[in-house]
Order: C-alpha cells, then sequence, then structure tokens
C-alpha cells in the first residue's frame, strides 16, 4: 500500500468510524470504486489501533472514572450510585457484540464484501430506522439513567454492526434513541461500549499481524494509517458529541440514503461493477 492510500483510507476510518454512516461499508466501496488493492491485515491493525487511540484520548477522564468507579464496586460490594453501575452496563453492552465478533465477523465479511448493491441497500435501510428512532425517540432520559436491560439490548443490536452499512454508532445511537435517551446520551454511551470492541479487535488482528511479522514496505504506511485515524477518530467525536446537543441527525441519514441510492442507480445502469 502507498502513503496515498494510506492517508486516504485513514482519514476515511477516523470520519466513518465514528459519524452513524458505517466505516466497513465506506472502507469496502471506495476501493472498489477506485479499483485500489486489497489494504490486507497490517493496514486493518493500523485503523483499529488508530480508532482506539481517538477514543482514548478524547474519553481519558470517562476512562479513568470507570475504572475507580468499578474497583469502588467491587470493593464496596455496592452497585447503589449511576457512577458504580456505568462499568458493568458497558460490560453487559459488549458481551453480545464480541461473541457475535468473534464468531460470526468471518462469514458475514466474506458474504457482503462482494455484494457493493448490498451494502448500499444497507447503507439506505439503517439510515431511515436512524431518521424514525431520532424523530420519534422521546429523548428525555439521561446517560445515568441507563438500565441493565435497556444496556443489553443496545449491545445485543450492536451484533448488527458486522454487516457492512450498518455502522456501529448508528445502530446503537437508534437502539438508544428507541430506549427513550437523548441524541447526546446515546451517542456518548455508544462510543464508550465501542472502546472495549475497539480494543479487543485491535488486539486480536495485533496478535496476527505480528505472528506473521509486518510484509516490508507496510510499516511506514501502517504509522500514516494509525495517525490520520486516530487525528481524524478524534475530531469526529468532538464534532458528533457538540452537533447531537442542537441539531438532529437527519443530515447524517440523507448522506446515507443518497450515497446509497447514488450508488445503487450507478450498479444497476451499468456505469460500475
Amino acid at each position: 500500500m502507498n502513503l496515498l492510500h494510506a492517508a486516504v483510507l485513514g482519514t476515511l476510518q477516523g470520519f466513518t468510524e465514528v459519524l452513524p454512516i458505517s466505516s466497513s461499508a465506506h472502507l469496502i466501496l471506495l476501493p472498489w470504486l477506485l479499483q485500489w488493492p486489497e489494504s490486507g491485515l497490517t493496514f486493518d491493525v493500523a485503523l483499529h489501533l488508530g480508532t482506539f487511540l481517538a477514543l482514548s484520548l478524547y474519553f481519558w477522564r470517562d476512562i479513568i472514572e470507570i475504572v475507580l468507579s468499578f474497583f469502588d464496586a467491587v470493593t464496596s460490594r455496592r452497585l447503589n450510585t449511576p457512577a458504580r453501575r456505568l462499568p458493568f452496563l458497558i460490560i453487559a453492552a459488549t458481551v453480545p457484540a464480541a461473541v457475535a465478533g468473534k464468531l460470526l465477523e468471518g462469514p458475514v465479511e466474506a458474504m457482503f464484501r462482494s455484494s457493493p448493491l448490498l451494502i448500499a441497500a444497507f447503507l439506505i435501510v439503517f439510515g431511515f430506522i436512524l431518521g424514525l428512532a431520532d424523530y420519534l425517540g422521546r429523548k428525555r432520559l439521561a446517560l445515568d439513567e441507563i438500565k441493565p436491560l435497556s444496556a443489553m439490548a443496545i449491545g445485543i443490536m450492536q451484533c448488527l454492526a458486522l454487516i457492512p452499512g450498518v455502522s456501529r454508532s448508528g445502530i446503537t445511537i437508534t437502539a438508544a434513541l428507541m430506549l427513550g435517551f437523548t441524541r447526546e446520551s446515546a451517542a456518548r454511551f455508544s462510543f464508550l461500549m465501542s472502546l472495549p470492541i475497539v480494543a479487543g479487535a485491535a488486539l486480536l488482528k495485533s496478535i496476527q499481524l505480528f505472528e506473521h511479522g509486518i510484509p516490508a514496505g507496510e510499516g511506514l504506511p501502517m504509522l500514516v494509517g494509525i495517525a490520520f485515524s486516530a487525528v481524524t477518530g478524534y475530531i469526529s467525536v468532538a464534532f458528533l458529541l457538540r452537533f447531537v446537543q442542537k441539531r438532529s441527525l437527519a443530515p447524517f441519514v440523507w448522506y446515507r440514503v443518497v450515497v446509497g441510492c447514488g450508488l445503487i442507480v450507478a450498479i444497476l445502469a451499468g456505469c460500475l461493477g
């Protein structure tokens, strides 16, 4: 992979992993459109590491508080405050996606990676679902009001993010909005619960990479991918959390619909594929 491809894909990962528009769809569709070669395991590790760095840097205070609250809850054996409950709610929301990812990531990726038409359809369908949740959701509950069943429901919905075109942040924000949470609370919980998933994915893929070794010439593109993914990811988190405080998610819904419809029309017309 050359440095330009690494920078473009790293930037794309940083923006699309955080915004509810599906990073997997963009990272499959853009190289397909431009006829770029497959990025491979090395760059996959870079993208996950970059995303993890972005989330960790932005939420470092939250991470420290969550870790301290976890040990406080364990030592006191009490879950009588929202702070003490939050670490366990994040764990409850993470487990379904972690299990599904371990068992199904390979088969799902193999099934959908070669089907741009289907990916475009999922962009549209889950875009409309996000829009409906944003429009119909009560948007009254704060993050400290989340209950175990709500956390598990959001976690189960996160399993759908394995399908390119769904979006991890998109589907978890959708689920939280359906349950009555405010946009900001939905987005914040989405990001916090994604931290263990992204960290786990980065760790597992890093282990696979070190078992095989970094291919010659891939070291620098990997670092470029990490850097661009981390910087743009940090910017995207800050932007989205501010954006949802005052505005609806309609721009992201329309983006998904326009891109998805444009791809479908172009493919069916024989312009692509």
